[in-house]
């Protein structure tokens, strides 16, 4: 996905769920510029709707702020028992 910097948006981030309800399970999701997992502090919390996860993000009352570079998508699923689900899932570069 690519952006201006300039622009609020929702960032979505599909995600296949099998053997529960999403809207049951709290999503994370963090946006990071390095090659590491994202730290504690990095998850932001995300909202469910239509099989992806979405957060707002951009300079207009985002979550999130970027700057101009190249970011790592990450999407934190917990549903219901001992799974914690931590998935790479994408890029996002910002013009």
């Amino acid at each position: 996905m690519v952006i201006p910097a300039s622009s609020t948006e929702f960032l979505h981030v599909p995600a296949t769920v099998t053997g529960f309800d999403p809207a049951t399970a709290p999503v994370r999701i963090a946006v990071v510029a390095h090659g590491d997992n994202p730290a504690t502090a990095e998850w932001q919390t995300a909202e469910w709707g239509d099989s992806e996860a979405h957060i707002l993000i951009g300079p207009d009352g985002g979550a999130l702020t970027f700057t101009r570079g190249t970011y790592r998508i990450w999407i934190n699923v917990d549903p219901p028992g001992a799974e914690n689900l931590v998935r790479l899932a994408g890029t996002l570069t910002i013009t």
